[in-house]
């Protein structure tokens, strides 16, 4: 997760502008790994195509709810219209796609929903997104030790730029402490880690990374969404947080249409890795 910070950061990051008659990619970036990890994603894009991040970190009511117990001052809905408003900002002509990776498909998903009294985009594309559905919604005690090691596992790999194998039955089981001992032992001899990490140093990186989960869990249960009233696209990575569940959901929300792809990555690498990024932005050529 983010760091604490002093200063507060933009909410747009325009990593490559469109040309004349082109379209701009608008992505919505919820934290855990820094927004710039999609400028693999702006390199691989066709020719003239732009993109731009919505950083939900760049809104002080999110970010600081990682670092104080994961509890926002927000609802999904609040956060749509503030990231709606900074787009009618910054996007003066043209076309454009919405998009969005993890919770932040879910907040993309609510701005198209709010979209009609500005231009709505040509289509949504979720990244790995859970549907935020009833089946879908889970409470806080569901966010098991070894279900959430798991994700931190992925999330840790991904944040050094190594891989970090360790296969998810050796977490069965163990609570945070014993879990963490195992992930720490890993990340060192995948040299992920340094061998002098201390142990409460990952504790701390693992508390806020599991805050930041939890806000986004408790933002998402209220939450009651209407169908997309754009053609939807779901974007699957290899190892999903959801590996076995071809939708994640999405289907009663996409009457206009719901294409499913997928990429190579887990969760959190789908946004490092350059073949995911080539297989992503493949999907972004037309508006």
């Amino acid at each position: 997760m983010q760091p604490p910070r002093s200063a507060e950061r933009p909410v747009i990051h325009r990593y490559r502008t469109a040309a004349a008659g082109m379209h701009t990619v608008y992505l919505v970036h919820p934290g855990a790994l820094d927004a710039s990890v999609h400028r693999g994603l702006a390199e691989a894009l066709p020719t003239g195509v732009g993109l731009a991040v919505l950083d939900l970190g760049g809104l002080p009511e999110y970010w600081q709810a990682a670092l104080t117990g994961g509890r926002a001052p927000t609802t999904v809905d609040a956060l749509a219209s503030r990231l709606l408003t900074a787009l009618r900002i910054a996007h003066m002509e043209g076309d454009y796609v919405l998009a969005g990776w993890s919770f932040g498909g879910v907040v993309a998903h609510a701005m198209v929903g709010l979209s009609a009294s500005y231009r709505r985009p040509g289509r949504l594309m979720l990244l790995d997104s859970i549907a935020p559905v009833e089946a879908y919604k889970q409470d806080d005690d569901a966010l098991e030790p070894p279900l959430l090691l798991g994700w931190f596992t992925m999330y840790l790999g991904a944040k050094r730029g190594r891989p970090l194998p360790l296969d998810a039955e050796r977490l069965a089981g163990l609570g945070v402490d014993d879990g963490l001992k195992l992930v720490l032992e890993a990340a060192i001899a995948a040299e992920v880690l340094l061998p002098s990490t201390p142990l409460p140093g990952l504790r701390k990186l693992y508390d806020t990374y599991v805050d930041g989960l939890l806000r986004n869990n408790r933002l998402t249960n209220p939450h009651r969404p209407l169908p997309a009233p754009v053609p939807v696209v779901l974007v699957k990575a290899e190892r999903s947080l959801i590996p076995g569940d071809r939708t994640l959901g999405w289907e009663p929300l996409a009457p206009y249409g719901l294409e499913v792809h997928s990429c190579p990555g887990d969760h959190y690498t789908m946004l490092t890795r350059p073949d995911a990024a080539a297989a992503i932005a493949s999907l972004l050529e037309a508006a």
